[in-house]
Order: C-alpha cells, then structure tokens, then sequence
C-alpha cells in the first residue's frame, strides 16, 4: 500500500504483552480456591472458562484486568466430586501399590462400607477415578486416611500453605525427659530444617498426643528416636475438625456435605 504521493506505507505490528506477563490462567484459579490447577487445566480444555468472552486456552495469562467466566458445567463437576475416609491398618500403603503391597484404595468396596455412614451417597465405581490420597500414613501406622477426586479438598490438607493440624496417638518405649519433651514440642530438626512448632503432651504412661501441621516423611517416628524413644504404635486420630470417630478398621465412609478440614 501507497500514501497519496506514492510513498510505501510501513506496517507496524501491534504490541503484544511479553509471554511471561501476568499469570497463568490455572494459577489464578487455583488462587481463587475454585479448584486445583489440574482440575483448572481439565475446565479449560473443556471449554468451561472464558476471558473476555473468548474460549481459554491452555497456559493462557491473564491480567487483573480480563474477566475470567467459568461455566456451571464447571461447578456441577467439582459437586459429584467425592472425598473418602479410611480407617487404615497396618500393612497398606497410602499410595500406589508398592513392594508387594496394597494400597489403601483396595478397600474401597461395598462390602467395607461402613454402616454408620450419614453422607447418603452410595458407592459408585467411578467414584474410584482419579482418586488420590491427601497425605501419606505409613506401612506401619494406622488410623485416619483421606482419598479425594477434590483438588481443592488436597490443596487444602497438603498443599504448600496448608496449616491444617493433624492429631495422633503414639505408644512409645523409653525414657523421655522434661527437656526431651520440651524439644517434640519445638526445636527439633529434620534434614537439617527446623520442624514447625508441635503441640505434644502425655496421653497416660506409655502414650504422647502429637499434634502437627506438617506431615514430613516418618516425621513422628524420627522425631522421638531424636529424643531417646522408640515408637511401637501410631494412630491418626483427627485431621482438622475431622475426627476417626467410630469408623471400624479397615472400613471407610464418605465426607459428609456437612463436614469440612
């Protein structure tokens, strides 16, 4: 194209934002507590999420001035999410099967659906996709597990922020001092990092209460042998406001809409 003395006209390209300005669209959600970023990912390439009207795409940024819409397909997805309860016992794994050994998950059947569940769901096959423990219990320690298709519920109880406390019961064999105690209750290091503080007292004569907001790799059990004791049992008996309660071993039940961490 030519100007009216016959010059050629330059284009110029419009300015785009750098690739990196913003935030990711899944983060933002995630942020917002709307969901997990998977499950953020899962909406988008579905089509349930728009900014400024047009269809999200994935690893879309977006600025805090677009207007981020997110479908009521979105919203109906999240509510037929279901998060499990589990009394474990010792010799199963919270996770994927490992060294001959099941998970938790193989529990999940009716036959060891608890009676005294109130939640008023029945068990459904598809409730076992996509569904992960939130937290680990060792081979070894029984007591409260929790498995969910929620990413939120997981943010919640594991994710880098959560401060959700965790409540055990833990039979011990040695002798443990006032400054010992004093040490499981703050002032102790794992890996060289200092542990957040804990609230740990004695249950009766052979028995502490912990009460943690992390859960680090056999956290319990290193912390006593640090301090001259040797665990010989580990229960979990609350995460959150949500107690073991009468759940038999071995059995499980649904989160109830009434329940929350």
């Amino acid at each position: 194209m030519r100007d009216e003395q016959g010059r050629p006209i330059r284009k110029v390209a419009p300015r785009l934002a750098p690739a990196d300005a913003g935030i990711r669209l899944s983060k933002h959600l995630s942020d917002q507590g709307l969901c997990s970023r998977r499950e953020a990912d899962e909406f988008i390439e579905k089509g349930w999420v728009t900014v400024n009207g047009q269809r999200a795409t994935l690893g879309q940024r977006i600025t805090p001035t677009d207007k981020i819409q997110v479908a009521k397909q979105a919203q109906r997805a999240q509510e037929s999410r279901v998060t499990i309860l589990i009394n474990k016992p010792v010799g199963l794994v919270s996770g994927q099967a490992e060294d001959g050994y099941a998970p938790a998950a193989s529990l999940i059947t009716p036959e060891n659906h608890w009676a005294g569940d109130s939640s008023g769901l029945l068990f459904e096959p598809k409730h076992l996709r996509g569904l992960a423990p939130a937290g680990r219990l060792d081979i070894d320690s029984v007591g409260l597990l929790v498995l969910t298709q929620d990413g939120r519920v997981a943010k919640t109880l594991i994710g880098d922020k959560s401060d959700v406390d965790k409540e055990y019961l833990v039979r011990v064999e040695g002798s443990l001092s006032d400054e010992g105690l004093r040490l499981l209750n703050h002032g102790l290091l794992l890996d060289g990092v200092p542990l957040r503080p804990a609230k740990v007292s004695w249950q009766n004569e052979d028995q502490l209460r912990f009460v943690l907001t992390e859960g680090k790799k056999r956290q319990i059990r290193r912390m006593c042998e640090l301090v001259g004791l040797h665990v010989v049992g580990l229960k979990r008996i609350r995460i959150g406001q949500v107690l073991l309660g009468d759940l038999p071993t071995g059995q499980w039940r649904y989160l109830g809409d009434n329940e929350g961490f």
